[in-house]
């Protein structure tokens, strides 16, 4: 394959542009605000499953305590009444008595066992409604986190999404006058090779793989016309020949 020398030259612009578009891709992709966000997502999500929780045993504790509170009431009035009917003097019987006071004495220890019970599921509401609002205030701290954070990661999605713009319509204006045909070698080597398509051979050396060329090779293309394109045997990168070449 034959192209201008001038055309080879431009070829190296043509890759400096793709390995700069390159890299603008991989930033965008690997942006440090991206994983962040990620992380803070996951973070929120495992918050809200964890307020869930809490909300589902402070309704349960709520709920325990009005029965508990219920059963306290009820003691309470079972044994209000039979107070009342002992302070009247309602009870005629010695027996009735004995029966009434007996009934009373284990209301009260019922009460006093009940409130414990109430008092038990109080403390253990409080430390639940405390988890719960702890959860929801770290998950508004998460999420307020997360916004600024996103904001960020768009802004910096915006510039490296203008700045490759900015860098296809270079590469639209270096590659109008590359024929076709060294255009299509060029990309299929550079679609094989990591990337590098094309690089210079400066100081006797490919740019490409870093590696130097022997005296053999050296040889070879010292002794090709200017237009010959160069395929480099180690890499087989196309190789294009500088001022700088050492040939």
């Amino acid at each position: 394959m034959n192209a201008d020398p001038a055309v080879q030259l431009r070829l190296l612009d043509v890759q400096a542009v793709d390995q700069r578009l390159d890299q603008l891709a991989h930033r965008r992709k690997t942006l440090p605000e991206a994983a962040e966000l990620e992380t803070l997502a996951a973070e929120h999500s495992r918050l809200r499953d964890a307020e869930v929780v809490a909300g589902t045993t402070v309704a349960d504790l709520e709920r325990e305590q009005k029965r508990a509170d219920a059963e306290v009431e009820q003691v309470r009035a079972r044994k209000d009444r039979d107070q009342r009917r002992l302070d009247a003097g309602q009870v005629s019987s010695a027996k009735e008595l004995e029966s009434l006071q007996s009934e009373i004495a284990s209301l009260n220890r019922r009460q006093g066992v009940l409130e414990d019970a109430e008092i038990e599921i109080m403390e253990r509401l409080e430390v639940a409604q405390n988890e719960a609002a702890a959860l929801a205030a770290e998950r508004e701290s998460v999420g307020k986190t997360a916004q600024e954070v996103q904001a960020a990661r768009d802004a910096a999605w915006a510039q490296i999404d203008q700045d490759a713009t900015a860098a296809r319509a270079e590469r639209q204006a270096l590659v109008a006058d590359i024929p076709a045909d060294l255009l299509a070698l060029y990309e299929k080597i550079r679609a094989d090779r990591g990337g590098i398509g094309a690089a210079a051979l400066r100081q006797r050396r490919c740019e490409g793989c870093m590696i130097q060329l022997d005296a053999a090779e050296l040889s070879r293309i010292r002794g090709l016309a200017p237009d010959v394109v160069v395929r480099h045997e180690e890499c087989r990168r196309i190789l294009v020949r500088t001022h700088e070449s050492g040939l």
